[in-house]
This record gives structure tokens, sequence and C-alpha cells, in this order.
């Protein structure tokens, strides 16, 4: 007679590793040009970046860029990086627990002027190949075409992820964005700092990428 034991280690084993494969993949991009309770930009980035395990799995972390301000010029250049996250949690429950990080770093985004400085700012640029429409939630974000300072750390880490609202890929968007803003060569510019290399998470482009078939 043949035992079966659903709750051996082995089958625990297995169940977490199909949860994993069927999480999707979040792409959260992060910036800030303002200090924190963290202390700089880039420590607010590196603090911020060590909360996102709370929410899923880190697989990728892209390099932190030094980038242009956009909308509102009279302000600090920002520091942008993009994580990578596998999830369980719904688009808004995700949504609601970043800007709940946020406000841990002293951000108010009823208070805060449009385009202005920031302590930090986390936003989901894309969700898997889902399209949310929703108040205050839009996936892709609505402006990942048009922003340098997101579609470059994106690129390093899901250069041939598919954006499902153009369905032109992370690296394509990249290179007609290049095209179009040859002059703003200084718009998005490499930043090496130990507080970001130190992280114990994923290093800077670990992790394969995966594109949508």
């Amino acid at each position: 007679m043949l035992n079966v034991v659903f709750g051996s280690p082995a089958f625990a084993r297995r169940d977490a590793q199909r949860n994993l494969e069927s999480m999707p993949t979040a792409y959260i991009g992060l910036g800030a040009n303002l200090p924190s309770i963290a202390g700089s930009p880039e420590a607010t980035l590196a603090a911020a970046a060590s909360r996102l395990p709370t929410l899923g799995r880190i697989v990728a972390r892209s390099s932190l860029y030094s980038t242009e301000p956009v909308g509102f010029a009279d302000q600090p250049r920002f520091v942008n990086a993009v994580v990578a996250l596998e999830t369980e949690l719904a688009p808004r429950t995700l949504l609601n627990e970043l800007l709940a990080i946020e406000r841990e770093f002293g951000r108010d985004r009823s208070a805060s002027l449009r385009n202005g400085p920031r302590t930090l700012d986390l936003d989901i640029l894309l969700y898997g190949d889902q399209i949310v429409s929703e108040p205050d939630l839009e996936i892709p974000h609505p402006r990942l075409a048009e922003r340098a300072f997101a579609l470059v750390p994106l690129a390093e880490i899901a250069t041939r992820v598919i954006d499902p609202a153009s369905d032109r890929t992370v690296g394509q968007l990249l290179i007609s964005l290049r095209a179009a803003t040859r002059d703003q060569a200084d718009a998005v510019l490499p930043l090496q700092t130990q507080l970001w290399l130190a992280d114990p998470g994923v290093a800077p482009g670990d992790a394969p990428q995966r594109a949508r078939s």
C-alpha cells in the first residue's frame, strides 16, 4: 500500500517552486533627490530596496543613475534605479504597500508638488503583461516611453521584456527615445556608490531576463 504524506518537505518545496514560477514580475522604479531619514538619496534608495523583499522576491536590480529632473527643472538631480520583484500581491495592493514605504521615508504624495523634489518615489512601471487603468493606478506607467530616467535602468535588467501597451520591448522603447533626445547626453549618467553596491540583496544586473512569449 502506497502511503503519500502531502505535508512532507518534498511536497512543500514543490508547492513553493510552483508558486514562485507563477508569480508575475513587477518592475518598480525608485527615485529620490532629497535626503530622508535614511540619509542621502543614494542611501534612501538602498534602504527602500531592502524593504521590498517584504512584498515579494527581488530577482534583479539595475545600477544607480544620476538623472536630470523632468517637468520642474529648478531642483537637484535625481538618483534612480529599477528593481524586478516577483510578487503575489495584486497591483492595487502592491501600490498601497509601496506608498506606505514612501511615507516611511517622509514622502506624502497628497502634499507634494507635481514633478517636484521628493525623498522617495516608488512607481510600478510594468506588472507582468497586465494593463491596468484605474483611478491613481495606470500600468504600464503612462509616461514610461518618455522617461529616460526610468527606461535606462529598466533596459539594463529587462531589455527584452515587452511593454503590453505598445507591444514593443523595453529596448525598442529606449532606442526610440534616444533617437528623439540626442542632445540630452547628460540626462542619465551612471552613478557609483558603495551604499548601493554593498546592499545584501541581488547585485545590479543579476538574474535572467524574461521576455513575454
